[in-house]
């Protein structure tokens, strides 16, 4: 008996403290969140995507028109005017846009669902790209013409973010 009760003792022990070692957690947890101010009428967070994250938004003053492209197989353009205390959800890995069309600054908050979420800034992508995509292959891609092509190529492309 006890030759039990310790073996009983000792895989209690053995138990309980290998509960300090094991951990689990979320494989994304929210962790990025960063706050945007929009200029008046025009103020833009141009389209994006976030390969590895939904983004959540929250208009806090002003007015702004959002949206997302649903995918390249329907591509269907979601869109919606927020106004203080609206929420928008673009889903993981989608192109999306916010634009002021107020008079006035705008102010949302944006809350990522990853701690790595990337951004990938459509047109610094690719129009400012290092070194530059041939311009016959953007001339054929966006269906413009060559000189235009060229002409966004040429231009300083930022990290607005």
């Amino acid at each position: 008996m006890m030759k039990r009760l310790q073996l009983f003792v000792a895989a209690f022990a053995i138990l309980a403290f290998s509960s300090l070692l094991a951990s689990a957690s979320d494989p994304s947890p929210l962790q990025d969140f960063f706050r945007i101010d929009y200029a008046p009428y025009g103020g833009l967070n141009p389209p994006l995507t976030h390969p590895r994250a939904t983004e959540i938004l929250v208009v806090l003053e002003g007015i702004l028109y959002v949206g997302f492209v649903t995918s390249n197989t329907d591509n269907h353009l979601i869109t919606k005017v927020l106004n203080p205390c609206d929420v928008f959800v673009f889903p993981v890995g989608l192109i999306h846009f916010q634009s002021n069309i107020g008079n006035a600054k705008a102010v949302a908050f944006a809350g990522l669902s990853s701690q790595n979420p990337g951004v990938i800034t459509i047109v610094n992508a690719v129009f400012g790209s290092n070194p530059p995509i041939n311009p016959d292959v953007l001339t054929k891609a966006f269906q413009l013409d060559k000189i235009i092509v060229t002409y966004l190529q040429s231009k300083f492309w930022w990290d607005n973010n």
